[in-house]
């Protein structure tokens, strides 16, 4: 196994500023790119998608609980599988409480094309309680380009959609697939997708903020069972 050189204490605090200038020009690239992701135009979704959750069926509109913002796990599940994919798996085990979002006037789900009476088991095996639903004789992953045909079958990928709710309507925003997860699943890395992302004062274009009465700033964070919801 190859380990990092050893050096001393004086040395390894010199290479580590070094490091630190490139991690600053990092955060702020990231920050002109995620300024730039919400600047993308919205397309306005028309299709009336019928999903099957632990209430029932569930429009889109529905898995926004009231709020104004709705991230979409794609989780992979085909309709004859027995259980989840593993890395997907691991990618759900990973996301934090839900008020953090919740508090950000943003909701997230989990959908897979497998039936719910399948998801229903594993998702119990697992222990989660984030929403999941099922997408099951619906055209929502392959219209969200999840589900992918090739050579004549029926191929996952995961993925993460972005929707916004303005009253009734419901607009997608974005969408990131495979490689573009790496990294993801923090409360701050998920909110950067979005239209509203952090909803903070310094974040471009000025505006979202405060336009939708959402909290900002990291002073404006609780305890997660602190939040009024």
């Amino acid at each position: 196994m190859s380990l990092p050189e050893i050096v001393s204490r004086a040395q390894w605090r010199a290479r580590r500023e070094e490091l630190l200038l490139k991690e600053k020009v990092v955060t702020r690239a990231r920050d002109v790119l995620n300024a730039e992701r919400r600047r993308l135009p919205m397309v306005e979704v028309d299709e009336e998608y019928v999903f099957e959750g632990g209430d029932g069926k569930a429009t889109l509109l529905d898995l926004f609980e009231g709020r104004d913002q709705l991230v979409v796990y794609h989780f992979m599940f085909a309709p004859d599988w027995e259980a989840g994919c593993r890395s997907c798996s691991a990618f759900l085990d990973q996301i934090g409480h839900l008020a953090h979002l919740h508090a950000r006037n943003t909701s997230f789900a989990a959908v897979s094309r497998a039936p719910y009476t399948r998801i229903l088991p594993f998702k119990a095996r697992m222990g989660w309680t984030v929403p999941w639903y099922s997408s099951y004789e619906s055209d929502f992953n392959q219209d969200f380009e999840v589900t992918l045909e090739q050579e004549g079958e029926l191929v996952e990928r995961p993925g993460i959609s972005c929707f916004l709710r303005d009253l009734d309507r419901v607009f997608h925003t974005y969408s990131a697939f495979e490689r573009g997860l790496d990294g993801l699943g923090s409360t701050t890395s998920l909110l950067d997708l979005t239209a509203l992302g952090r909803q903070e004062e310094w974040e471009e274009p000025k505006g979202r903020a405060s336009a939708f009465g959402a909290p900002a700033g990291s002073e404006r964070i609780r305890y997660h069972d602190e939040y009024d919801d």
